[in-house]
């Protein structure tokens, strides 16, 4: 058995598992206190509150932990849940559930209107969004007395029911409202090793690159808000039935902060985490205030102490509670992977077979790109043939990363055509063209620093179109052979981050590999490499260009890489064309050693 017996799965995997344990033991505990302990009416209250509050705060886990994306507006769905409760069963008449079930799908639609017409701000914008969305709903919960009885708010709220047996009594509403939190921490602690939860993961790592390695950016930050919004309707209806009285204080943008408040304490990135925090933050003013007389002073500053101690957590413990305790038990990082791991397949085997059709895979008609008054690109025309190795070289300035930007789709052309493979594909979004077989690396490498080697490959093979079996173990097998190819498959476990410069480089060219790719784009791949790993790049373009006919399309400084492993050279100088052909002939072209050395008579 290896050494690294306990790496048989991915990190997130074991993650799953470890949170999945954790968050039975959490549910275990919640419910022995409640059922056994003796409990006061108003603890029984308070940690109502904590679970009603916890099953927001793990939309927030989702949305902010999971995304990256800031919420202020989260007490908004949960009013949504609320009132939808609320209204439904003491207005119309409906039972508990169906009534949540509306309130819930008005938060969802309201989650997923906001989220397609804000979401491509991101940033403070979105969060200015959120603000402003949460202002409307309090003035709205006010001022529309006929609907929401305004201020007075709505009692009266009946609690639901469980087949025949109504839960009237508040430890068993408790432990439902328990049972749900449960269940829905072990379903977002399960979301990560998904493919939804490692496309939402690379949104919050690099959102550009995972935009172009193949992730739809706005759908997958669309639908984590929607989840979040279900989740804190969830939380509101809940509430709304447990305490049996709303009104609208308990939905203002005060609660939002402390939703926020809530989830940055426990730890964004953990469901459990999400939990402690929202326990804590209600919890600890109570006790606090329940301090003995010796400790009287403490009672009068209560509120600055709980302030203080948010504050000092927040900026001295950035991962949260939950991040400090999980590091305490975690096991140190491997590099191996496990001798019972299934063993990669070769590339060749997994997918690129050699294609000899010497047809035009990309083809640039005419290309332009204008910035205000400049032109960065003008009437580019360029046709790459398959299974060549095409380089596009010229001095700094003369548009070479702005023409494989607009190739990638991330600049709009001015005008000209771009087709790949015969598909025009001019207008489609970077995740689009990824889906047309176009991968990509960048000049500044842009991988997912928090995530391991593997789950940054992984993400490059679940890209649109690529044809590999459905499910995980294929997505896996997959991401194995891109890195065994590059020789970083004993790298597997590792973070990112904690890589050198060299090898973070070839786990960029093995995510874009692993897309099964038509099209290679490197944009200076030998950048910030020493000579023998430049040596080492050679020889993996050639095996790529030899043994899999992939085609490159390749920016480069080095003419010794450039003319070591290209078949044709394009020659760019203030963006337009100057020579083209075999790199014998264009390196020593007069324009190419006039763009490049300012004199048509030095000699190459």
């Amino acid at each position: 058995m290896s050494k690294s017996r306990y790496f048989t799965e991915s990190r997130s995997q074991r993650g799953q598992a470890h949170s999945l344990i954790m968050a039975l033991v959490f549910a275990a505990a919640l419910m022995s206190l409640t059922w056994f302990a003796k409990l006061s009416p108003f603890m029984l209250s308070m940690l109502m509150q904590s679970a009603c509050y916890g099953i927001a705060v793990l939309g927030m886990v989702v949305v902010l932990g999971y995304t990256g994306q800031i919420n202020l507006g989260q007490a908004a769905f949960f009013g949504f849940g609320a009132y939808g409760v609320a209204i439904g069963t003491t207005v119309y008449g409906l039972g508990f559930w169906s009534a949540l079930s509306i309130g819930v799908t008005i938060s969802a639609l309201a989650g997923a209107v906001i989220g397609m017409t804000t979401l491509r701000l991101g940033g403070h914008y979105l969060a200015m969004i959120t603000i402003s969305f949460q202002q409307i709903f309090d003035l709205i919960a006010v001022n529309w007395i006929e609907m929401t009885h305004g201020p007075d708010g709505v009692a009266g709220i009946p609690r639901p029911e469980l087949g025949t047996f109504l839960l009237s009594d508040d430890r068993a509403y408790l432990l439902v409202c328990f049972a749900m939190l449960a269940v829905l921490i072990a379903l977002i602690s399960y979301l990560p090793a998904t493919r939804w939860g490692r496309a939402m993961f690379s949104v919050r790592e690099n959102e550009l690159a995972a935009e172009v390695t193949g992730i739809p950016t706005l759908q997958v930050k669309a639908g984590a808000f929607i989840l979040c919004a279900v989740l804190g309707a969830l939380g509101g209806g809940m509430y709304a039935g447990g305490f049996s009285y709303i009104s609208p204080d308990n939905f203002n943008f005060s609660r939002a902060v402390e939703f926020l408040s809530m989830v940055l304490l426990g730890g964004a990135q953990s469901p459990i985490g999400g939990a402690l925090g929202t326990t804590l933050l209600i919890l600890l003013p109570e006790w606090l205030k329940d301090m003995p007389k010796s400790l009287q002073f403490i009672k009068d500053i209560y509120l600055v102490i709980y302030g203080l101690s948010v504050i000092l957590i927040m900026v001295f413990m950035p991962q949260g509670i939950w991040g400090i305790l999980r590091k305490l038990w975690s096991r140190p990082e491997v590099d191996e992977v496990n001798d019972d791991f299934p063993p990669a397949l070769s590339l060749e085997n997994a997918s690129l077979t050699k294609n000899q059709d010497p047809h035009v895979l990309l083809k640039l008609e005419g290309l332009e790109k204008h910035f205000g008054g400049l032109k960065a690109v003008g009437g580019l025309d360029i046709s790459v043939m398959r299974g060549t190795v095409h380089a596009l070289i010229g001095p700094n300035g003369s548009g070479k990363t702005t023409t494989l930007n607009v190739i990638n789709g991330i600049y709009k052309p001015t005008g000209g055509r771009i087709l790949i493979d015969g598909v025009d594909v001019t207008n489609a979004f970077p995740h689009e063209r990824a889906a047309q077989g176009a991968s990509r690396t960048f000049q500044n490498i842009r991988l997912f620093p928090g995530m391991s080697v593997l789950e940054n490959v992984m993400v490059g093979a679940q890209r649109g179109n690529n044809p590999i079996a459905p499910g995980e173990k294929a997505l896996r097998e997959r991401a194995l052979s891109a890195l065994e190819f590059v020789n970083m498959r004993h790298k597997a476990g590792q973070i990112v981050r904690n890589l050198p410069y060299g090898h973070q480089r070839l786990v960029e060219i093995a995510r874009a590999l692993a897309g099964h790719p038509k099209l290679l784009l490197l944009d200076e791949p030998a950048a910030g490499l020493n000579q023998t790993e430049k040596g080492e790049l050679v020889v993996l373009l050639k095996r790529l260009r030899e043994s899999h006919g992939l085609t490159i399309f390749l920016i480069d400084h080095d003419m010794k890489l450039v003319e070591g492993v290209s078949d044709t050279i394009t020659v760019l100088n203030f963006g337009k064309k100057i020579a083209e052909g075999r790199p014998s002939e264009v390196l020593r072209h007069p324009a190419v050693i006039a763009a490049y050395l300012g004199d048509p008579d030095a000699t190459a």
